[in-house]
């Protein structure tokens, strides 16, 4: 159980949409998949130092469990919404090319850690993981397997594009260990899937999923994303059904984050095409009232899951963590990062990987970690994360859990923050008390908001131009 929660069992009450609050308090916002956030991180923090933290996992009580993330970067089309780091080519040698150091980085890795190599959960993004065949994908395994030790009760996800899958990649898949399958969707309406350039259609879609179930994997997650071009609520309102008819254990919602300086494919999206910030709103408001409906739970976010998911379990336990892949059950372990700017985390540190490929792959050329950038947490740092991250998680802070685990009293420490909430308070998205900050069900989808006022970064530097809308 996270340091934050004392109770065995939270109930979660159902989320509230108030619009006018949310038109109030519409901004930029950091998304804390960590604290502090990747734009903090610095390039002091170097290979040697985060060797030197993999080498103290072997160090008395420090050594939790493994989580890999591999981040395959490569996609053989451009979908023009997409802000990932990612790597349009239809060369299969470049992929070839790419695995080969990942292998090197692999090995590296493994042995900075020394013997404590037990995973217990791994990831693979992208880009498009299943850019490549299952043959390379069982020699990657195979390389992994050859490092780390695997726990067989793991949880071992994928994210795919079903329009290059079919049922036997699928099934090639559950053989190679995994047993959780993440779907992008965005939309099923045509116009819209033109407008960002993805054809997708239900059928290959509903393939993959019901492969994925013939298979025997654990999970299904599919991703949506509101606010993109030439959608409309009737438009999104289709899609919804179609979603929910295929029972997915898991949704996310995303909101399109509009950044054309940043994310060059994005200038291709005509901004005239993008629904009014009212019909956002709306079509913000439709999944969440579709998705309670259909019996899923809010987790957070953007996230959604069926009451009987391992996510909506843990938030309901006071066990859930959010990390660089979102809302996880994983708070015990210790996150490696392998491929091109990959993030990990080690004890009270972060680490992020080159984002180009010559960068990383010249650093592997001379036989060191590919690391750009990371930190090395204060403690006010760990305090402060366990703060925003007990509200992003779980609505609620127990303020005697900090005097136990960080020796502060709450109320003094955070002083210039409770006042700030105190506007939050008037407004009934926050309770707070001697014991207890909660965010109500009428602010859990201001929860970014009220996470910002404990952040000490932001307090500094209140430039939040590159940050995506909160909603």
């Amino acid at each position: 159980m996270i340091d934050t929660v004392t109770s065995s069992t939270l109930i979660m009450p159902a989320v509230e949409i108030d619009l006018d609050l949310i038109r109030r308090f519409d901004q930029h916002g950091p998304r804390y998949t960590s604290y502090p956030t990747a734009d903090r991180f610095v390039e002091s923090f170097d290979a040697a130092a985060y060797e030197s933290w993999l080498a103290r996992r072997n160090v008395g009580a420090i050594a939790r469990p493994l989580e890999l993330y591999v981040h395959l970067p490569f996609c053989d089309t451009l979908c023009f919404y997409c802000g990932c780091n990612k790597i349009i080519t239809r060369d299969r040698g470049k992929g070839a090319n790419y695995l080969k150091y990942l292998n090197e980085e692999i090995a590296l890795q493994a042995s900075a850690l020394g013997d404590d190599t037990k995973v217990a959960h791994m990831h693979w993004g992208g880009g498009t993981p299943n850019f490549f065949g299952i043959a390379q994908l069982n020699d990657l395994i195979a390389q992994l397997r050859g490092h780390f030790d695997f726990d067989l009760a793991g949880d071992y996800s994928i994210e795919l594009d079903p329009r290059k899958v079919d049922s036997a990649y699928v099934a090639g898949l559950r053989e190679l260990g995994f047993n959780r399958v993440s779907i992008g969707v965005q939309d099923f309406d045509a116009d819209v899937q033109r407008a960002v350039h993805r054809l997708q259609s239900e059928a290959q879609t509903r393939e993959v999923i019901d492969a994925a179930r013939a298979n025997g994997f654990r999970s299904v997650n599919v991703d949506l994303i509101y606010g993109l071009p030439k959608q409309s609520v009737l438009s999104f309102e289709r899609t919804l059904e179609r979603v929910v008819a295929a029972e997915p254990d898991r949704i996310a919602v995303y909101n399109y984050a509009h950044l054309p300086n940043i994310f060059k494919p994005q200038r291709r999206i005509q901004a005239s095409d993008l629904p009014a910030p009212e019909t956002r709103l709306k079509l913000l408001a439709l999944a969440i009232r579709w998705l309670n409906a259909a019996g899923y739970q809010y987790i957070g976010m953007d996230h959604f899951a069926k009451t009987t998911d391992s996510l909506a379990v843990a938030q309901r336990q006071g066990l859930l963590h959010r990390n660089f892949q979102g809302y996880s059950t994983h708070a015990d372990c210790d996150l490696l990062g392998l491929g091109v700017s990959a993030i990990g985390s080690i004890g009270p540190t972060y680490s992020q990987n080159f984002r180009t490929l010559e960068e990383y792959y010249n650093s592997l050329d001379h036989n060191t970690l590919p690391i750009m950038r990371g930190i090395e947490m204060s403690a006010d740092d760990l305090v402060r994360r366990a703060v925003i991250g007990a509200l992003m998680c779980h609505f609620a802070v127990f303020k005697e859990s900090f005097a136990t685990s960080y020796l502060i009293d709450f109320d003094r420490y955070f002083t210039t923050e409770l006042d700030e909430l105190r506007e939050f308070e008037r407004l009934e998205l926050v309770e707070f008390d001697s014991d207890t900050l909660t965010v109500t069900p009428r602010g859990r989808l201001l929860v970014r908001n009220i996470a910002m006022v404990f952040d000490r970064y932001l307090r500094q530097d209140r430039e939040r131009r590159s940050y995506s809308r909160v909603i």
